[in-house]
């Protein structure tokens, strides 16, 4: 891979994959479809992740659902969304209408829940790039415990997500920081057929209005994302590149600028994802690529597996 003339950032590889760059959007911050396209030419994007699909319609949390923070927000919307076959039908088209990238996300209560979106998906996974499984859910049927803080909740889903689609789909794994089990999680993911691992998610948090002395959200406690936790991504990132050198990782959290990306990779990323900061500025997934771009050419830069890893 070299720096193309134009100085475009170069293509990178996500396990069998290629990107045409190393930025994507993230889940849950984009929308379901095109909801950016005014904003961002969503062809030059390396992907666009929609926000997480469920076999059902599900109405998501009691508002108020977010919360701005001095450094980044803290939201419980619940995955609110009309299920995985209306954005089959009523938003995927829209997104291929611009050329982009997709990487669908799905989410469930228990592996079955998985599963059924998986199937939905089988039937348009030549439109698709990857399917992202949102591990940071609650499940129901062990107390509402998330299920990426379960070794063996966490390889039901993969499995179970991994026989419902075609072998050529790939499967990344999005996982939680807040456990201690990290490292090994992202290893029983990998070994139940995952082929990435998406680091990470929101890390968990309240604010309390002490006025009226209660939560500020409705749901009570919520994930907390943005610039808060981008230092928590990047040693979640580290660790899991330093025990599973050889394991594809998409790195998230806390990326607002060109900077932020960059550290991510050096990391261990081999790509990253642009979420909160999308809220603050439509752009910012652009700002990010082009401050790249500027900072591959300035240190002569030609491919980014150059960077990937190299703090270690």
């Amino acid at each position: 891979m070299t720096l193309p003339a134009d100085g475009r950032l170069p293509a990178v590889r996500v396990g069998s994959v290629h990107l045409r760059n190393p930025v994507m959007t993230a889940s849950g911050t984009a929308g379901y479809s095109d909801e950016l396209a005014a904003y961002v030419d969503l062809s030059s994007l390396g992907a666009v992740v929609v926000k997480s699909l469920a076999p059902f319609a599900w109405q998501g949390n009691a508002s108020p659902r977010v919360h701005a923070l001095d450094v980044g927000m803290i939201n419980a919307v619940g995955l609110q969304g009309d299920g995985v076959a209306a954005w089959i039908t009523d938003s995927l088209p829209r997104l291929t209408a611009h050329r982009a990238t997709v990487v669908a996300s799905i989410w469930g209560f228990r592996p079955s829940d998985y599963a059924e979106a998986a199937r939905a998906l089988a039937s348009v996974a030549d439109q698709l790039l990857a399917v992202e499984v949102n591990l940071s859910c609650p499940n129901l049927d062990h107390a509402r415990a998330m299920i990426a803080h379960d070794a063996t909740l966490a390889r039901e889903v993969i499995t179970a997500v991994r026989a419902a689609l075609p072998p050529s789909l790939p499967v990344w794994a999005k996982l939680s920081p807040n456990t201690d089990r990290l490292v090994s999680i992202a290893e029983t993911v990998i070994a139940a057929g995952a082929e990435a691992v998406v680091l990470v998610n929101t890390v968990l948090g309240m604010v309390i209005d002490t006025t009226t002395r209660r939560p500020v959200l409705g749901n009570g406690g919520g994930g907390i994302s943005g610039a808060a936790i981008h230092a928590v991504a990047v040693r979640s990132v580290f660790d899991v590149r330093a025990a599973l050198p050889d394991v594809p990782i998409v790195g998230v959290g806390g990326i607002a600028s060109s900077d932020d990306a960059i550290e991510m990779l050096m990391a261990g990323a081999n790509a990253v994802q642009v979420g909160t900061a999308t809220f603050a500025d439509p752009r910012a997934v652009t700002k990010v690529i082009r401050g790249m771009q500027k900072w591959a050419l300035r240190h002569g830069v030609r491919s980014w597996d150059e960077v990937s890893g190299v703090a270690h």
